[in-house]
């Protein structure tokens, strides 16, 4: 039986490229794909894939954000994380988060397949240029140290909605609340963080791998 496999990412080259080199493979099938992290997690309900292979920077709801949702609901959920960062923070956040994989986007060509075998299985992948025993060490450091435990799922989707340029608005839409839920979780993670402007979040966002710098 072959593995199904979902692909979100938001550069249509970049789905594309990777659907191509995947159904060259006699073992695996690309069953759909996701321009975003909602359409992720949407489209992992709908088609539950054995292995999923996420960007982790997207519009809306970023891939670390849709794999903890997906994880949540779906415990055994495979997912691979896809990024052109490959800082311990960012790699830390991704496996927190549920993420069985990690590639970096310069070399997700030539091991993009191993992964999807490999979280298949159920064991963990990440790049070769990451080094496994730093990370586990690092993970294990940093587990009581990041400011962002301090935040819950919620909040920090409202961080990610907010340093991506989202109106109090647009975030209640995006996340299905009221405008007043968004007001609240916004004044509780700027409180919790010690921060008090915009911009202020943004710094924050870019420092701990939330986003990048446009």
């Amino acid at each position: 039986m072959s593995i199904g496999v979902l692909l979100a990412d938001d550069h249509a080259v970049v789905r594309d490229g990777l659907r191509a080199l995947l159904e060259a493979q006699a073992d695996i099938k690309v069953l759909g794909v996701a321009a975003d992290g909602l359409a992720a997690v949407n489209t992992d309900r709908e088609l539950k894939p054995d292995v999923i292979v996420m960007d982790i920077n997207m519009p809306g709801l970023n891939g670390i954000d849709a794999t903890r949702r997906i994880c949540e609901r779906r415990p055994d959920a495979r997912i691979v994380m896809l990024s052109m960062h490959g800082s311990a923070e960012h790699v830390y956040r991704a496996l927190q988060a549920g993420a069985l994989g990690y590639l970096l986007k310069e070399s997700a060509g030539n091991e993009v397949v191993t992964a999807v075998r490999a979280v298949h299985g159920g064991r963990r992948y990440l790049s070769e240029k990451i080094a496994a025993t730093a990370i586990d060490d690092f993970i294990s450091q940093r587990r009581s140290e990041s400011p962002l435990e301090s935040l819950s799922a919620r909040e920090r989707e409202i961080l990610g909605a907010v340093v991506d340029g989202h109106s109090n608005a647009e975030t209640a839409r995006l996340l299905s609340i009221s405008v007043k839920t968004v007001e609240t979780y916004r004044g509780r993670l700027m409180q919790k963080l010690g921060l008090d402007s915009v911009p202020a979040l943004v710094k924050f966002a870019i420092e701990h791998g939330l986003t990048q710098v446009k």
